[in-house]
């Protein structure tokens, strides 16, 4: 992991951080969309796929400037970095 909070014009930050908001918003539609079609094998794949490409995403992210989530869904290194920003939802 870095030391250092993202940099303000960090494109690479910026760039990752929209990957996984395109990931999480396919993520979202298949989910409802498997809500009401549970035998939909193709789309089951396609969920489990997207799933693990953004863990790989999300871990990358996390190694290069801290943690997505907070309440245990990310790990910290030392200091504790969730009281610092800027917080992923704040760019």
């Amino acid at each position: 992991m870095t030391d250092a909070a993202p940099k303000v014009g960090d494109r690479q930050y910026y760039e990752l951080l929209e990957q996984l908001q395109a990931l999480d918003f396919v993520l979202v539609e298949l989910n409802l969309y498997l809500d009401t079609h549970p035998d939909d094998l193709k789309s089951i794949e396609q969920f489990n796929k997207v799933t693990q490409e953004r863990t790989i995403l999300a871990k990358q992210f996390q190694e290069m400037y801290g943690p997505l989530q907070n309440f245990g869904r990310a790990y910290s290194k030392y200091p504790f970095e969730w009281s610092q920003g800027p917080w992923p939802w704040q760019v």
